[in-house]
């Protein structure tokens, strides 16, 4: 893990600054590495106030195996999805589902709620931190406690130990 430090006290920002201006310059020169590095410094520097500390990443290997996990889901709810709309057979029940939020670290919380979203087939429409529950709607659910248990195991569990909350 990269630590952070009074001059860059973003680093992940920092480095991601750094490689998109390079990307958007489209050219690796030493002017342009100079310049995404000033920018990658300045900005989260200029901007530090409004942002919430940056999370501890615990378990860093386990934080790849979720990213592997929620691209294979992705690929397979995009097949599931198409199947589901082009089928004439199956007509899909959709659904809003309450799921009950058991992790409560807000920047846990927004990975959930974009994984729940960037899955087809299911999105997060609206968080009840009050409440500590996220309202998700689903394209076709025949048990809503079924998906509620594959969310908890698949998903916040692993988040849970990725940024130890």
């Amino acid at each position: 893990m990269i630590p952070s430090t009074r001059l860059v006290p973003t680093p992940y920002l920092t480095l991601l600054l750094i490689m998109v201006w390079l990307m958007l310059q489209n050219s690796i020169s030493l002017g342009n590495i100079l310049m995404g590095i000033v920018l990658g410094i300045a900005l989260p520097r200029l901007t530090a106030s409004f942002w919430d500390k940056q999370p501890d990443i615990k378990r860093p290997f386990l934080l790849v195996k979720y990213i592997l996990t929620l691209l294979l889901d992705i690929i397979i709810a995009n097949y599931e999805v198409s199947r589901l709309v082009l089928s004439f057979r199956h007509k899909p029940k959709p659904a809003f589902v309450v799921y009950p939020l058991s992790i409560t670290d807000n920047f846990a919380i927004t990975v959930l709620t974009s994984t729940i979203s960037l899955t087809p087939g299911t999105i997060s429409a609206h968080l009840r931190p009050h409440e500590g529950t996220v309202l998700i709607h689903a394209l076709d659910v025949d048990d809503t406690e079924a998906l509620i248990t594959e969310i908890h195991e698949r998903y916040e569990k692993p988040l849970k130990e990725i940024f130890g909350c």
